[in-house]
């Protein structure tokens, strides 16, 4: 049966994923256990399941496209994969206390992407794209094993922690091949993921299909108007209730998280004026160039 109230919630986080291409995991497992009291390892466990049949949609319009760069492709799913399920048995390995394990570890992950949105935009404006692109098999691997484990205990990251990973490894790598290299090799590893916690999670049909009929018409929704959305705002948002969810996770005190709350909105609004300042004295169109683009349809099903 339905839950309506989920289903409400899922629509809400399909829609950010649609108009932005992130956001996915991030938001929905926290909201799934701060809000609707659902246990850690059952919020993951479901959102990746959720994840892993909507980001094939946005895998095939990159293949499609040929913004792929399949090399890399292959080598981080070499690492990712294996890694993606191993990171399931992790979780089990620590018996009774998995629930905080799980809680504790996706609290400190959603902080790190909360940091994470900023600096991507911050290695994007400094990055010279378009010059010979070597690939490093061993490094690769490795971000795609570091990936994988992440994404198997949270279901955050395979988004926002690899593709920073990858701006950091292959600052040459052109911005839309950069998306549809992360988003095609997210396919495999949120789908090892996914098996693993169908596996050994605790996933739960009910809750999985209340998911789905809310955030399949929001990620479509999304998609449709994401051309004239203003993506720098909504990653804005994202940053603060991404760092908010996961100080929550940690069991920050509400006060301390009020003021990392505050002072990363004052930090986006002086950002905010100092790139407009900068940009119009380039005579450039004035934008949140520090905190987000425009966000793409064709990003539409990364999730983080």
């Amino acid at each position: 049966m339905v839950d309506w109230t989920v289903a409400a919630a899922g629509l809400a986080v399909g829609v950010i994923v649609g108009l932005t291409g992130m956001g996915g995991g991030a938001l929905m497992t926290p909201i799934l256990v701060l809000f609707f009291g659902v246990p850690p390892l059952t919020a993951v466990s479901n959102d990746l399941v959720v994840s892993a049949l909507m980001k094939p949609v946005g895998g095939f319009v990159h293949i499609r496209r040929k913004t792929v760069h399949w090399p890399l492709v292959g080598w981080l799913c070499l690492g990712s994969v294996p890694a993606a399920f191993a990171g399931v048995l992790l979780t089990r390995a620590f018996g009774g206390d998995l629930q905080n394990l799980v809680k504790t570890a996706l609290g400190v992950t959603l902080v790190l992407a909360a940091t994470l949105i900023g600096v991507k935009q911050w290695l994007q404006r400094r990055r010279a794209p378009g010059g010979e692109l070597v690939v490093r098999p061993a490094l690769t691997v490795l971000i795609g094993v570091l990936g994988g484990l992440v994404v198997g205990m949270t279901s955050v990251g395979s988004g926002s922690l690899v593709v920073v990973a990858l701006l950091v490894a292959y600052p040459t790598l052109a911005a839309h091949r950069l998306v549809g290299t992360d988003l095609v090799q997210a396919v495999p590893l949120v789908a090892a993921a996914a098996g693993g916690h169908l596996l050994f999670g605790d996933f739960h049909l009910d809750l999985t299909v209340s998911l789905l009929v809310g955030s399949i018409p929001g990620v479509w929704i999304g998609a449709r108007y994401s051309s004239r959305a203003a993506g720098g705002t909504i990653r804005a948002f994202l940053a603060v209730v991404l760092l908010a969810s996961g100080l929550k996770m940690l069991a920050v005190p509400n006060e301390a998280v009020v003021a990392a709350v505050l002072a990363t909105g004052l930090a986006i609004g002086v950002a905010h004026v100092y790139t407009r300042r900068q940009r119009a004295g380039q005579g450039a169109d004035p934008a949140w160039a520090l905190l987000g683009d425009a966000g793409s349809a064709t990003a539409q099903a990364r999730g983080d």
